[in-house]
């Protein structure tokens, strides 16, 4: 009898975490990824500002699981899942037959609604993004030193980051390290210790999920830094020369990046069963779909309503705990014993603020200051995967701290839309 075949759509942290729990299983697994890479997603930020460069943050899927005798590795995106025939349908044609699936396709940006607001204010969830994002702040820079008009100047110099959570307050917070520290002696045109920032949150309060006191003290790190930070601000129109607010303000911004909310992968549309208002599948109890006990979506792929009635955080533990029951489980099918019931156990939440502060909201304690940035740095140490990239991590980190440099400050080729994009017009904000 041959090996039953499990098929994992996705290689972030849930879909290497689901494919190394079944390692020993009598199963066959074929992982699939349309990138041939994983990518360390909680410092994707420090690709976005030029602290590290993206191969320092991510890993081919292949060299992970070359160890993992048990699984196949395919590039290729996932399109379709016929969950009646058991089958994955790929872009280029090709299909994968199953017995058992898991689906931790991860989450894109969402817009609300206003998905021509993307080719001005990037998100952040791919590697692609981040050098984007890169590209545009230090074009920003360039453009500002060539600018003749002192209007124009203050608006290309003006950063308007969309989003109050970990990653908004962490690229605010290295941004205005960079402007007023690292660049301080390297145009003569500009004083680029001048730059804007303003920190742009919905609602009422940035880092929601965190406890009022550690809210608190990131507000005012930032504050210290110069971030302007605008709680109960909601932005109804991004465009080529800044963001609009519901209150009527205009803010003429060079530089927009979107960090303010996310939408399921499309392709979880396909499976036909009940989803949230963001596009994630409402799953059971045991984290498989209604009605196909063999199917289970994992991470910020999925909504699990059963543990206090809210979804889980996007977080990598949510995806790591959720695809390691999944598989688990798959094991429990194939014994013909009943599933688990998942229980996600909250492990913590960190966001670095800047230079030597950070908060932490941990099962045993509340950290802030200096004791929770060394507490940031070493987990993200600890948990960056490859010695090669925990060394040179290290090494970067280092170098950015005594001498204030970023050693991946290049501007490679912009797109299209980026080239058609005009400086920002002066006026109110």
């Amino acid at each position: 009898m041959s090996a039953r075949q499990v098929v994992i759509i996705g290689g972030g942290f849930g879909g290497l975490s689901a494919a190394k729990r079944l390692r020993h299983a009598d199963v066959q697994v074929t992982l699939v990824d349309r990138k041939n890479h994983h990518v360390f997603q909680p410092l994707l930020y420090q690709v976005a500002t030029a602290t590290l460069s993206p191969g320092d943050i991510a890993a081919p899927i292949r060299w992970i699981l070359r160890r993992v005798h048990n699984v196949r590795v395919l590039m290729g995106e996932a399109t379709g899942i016929d969950v009646h025939a058991r089958r994955v349908e790929l872009a280029d044609g090709g299909v994968l037959e199953y017995d058992y699936l898991i689906v931790a396709s991860g989450s894109r940006h969402a817009y609300f609604g206003h998905g021509e607001w993307e080719q001005y204010a990037p998100g952040l969830k791919t590697l692609e993004d981040a050098i984007a994002i890169r590209r545009r702040i230090l074009i920003a820079f360039e453009r500002a030193e060539r600018a003749t008009d002192a209007a124009q100047r203050r608006a290309l110099l003006t950063f308007a980051l969309v989003g109050g959570g970990p990653t908004g307050v962490e690229l605010a917070g290295t941004l205005a390290e960079i402007a007023r520290q690292t660049l301080r002696d390297e145009f003569r045109s500009i004083d680029t210790s001048r730059a804007r920032i303003v920190l742009i949150e919905g609602g009422h309060s940035i880092l929601q999920t965190f406890p009022e006191p550690l809210r608190a003290a990131a507000k005012r790190s930032l504050e210290r830094l110069g971030v302007e930070v605008r709680e109960n601000t909601v932005v109804t129109a991004v465009d080529a020369h800044g963001v609009t607010m519901k209150s009527g303000e205009r803010l003429d911004a060079g530089t927009v990046v979107w960090a303010a909310g996310v939408a399921a992968s499309p392709l979880v549309a396909t499976l036909g069963v009940p989803l949230d208002r963001a596009g994630r599948v409402i799953v059971e109890r045991d984290l498989s779909i209604p009605g196909h006990p063999e199917v289970f979506v994992v991470g910020d792929a999925s909504a699990f309503l059963h543990q206090g009635g809210m979804p889980l955080p996007g977080v990598a533990q949510t995806a790591m705990q959720g695809a390691t029951h999944a598989a688990s489980n798959i094991l429990h099918l194939m014994r013909g014993e009943p599933t688990q019931t998942f229980v996600y156990k909250n492990l913590g939440n960190m966001a670095i603020v800047g230079r030597n502060s950070a908060v932490a909201d941990l099962p045993w304690a509340q950290l802030r200051g200096v004791i929770g940035w060394l507490a940031w740095l070493s987990l993200h140490i600890v948990t960056l995967i490859g010695f090669r990239n925990r060394v040179v991590v290290l090494f970067e980190w280092a170098m950015a701290y005594f001498t204030f440099q970023r050693g991946a400050r290049l501007i490679t080729e912009q797109t299209p839309v980026e080239r058609g994009l005009e400086p920002p017009r002066a006026g109110a904000g």
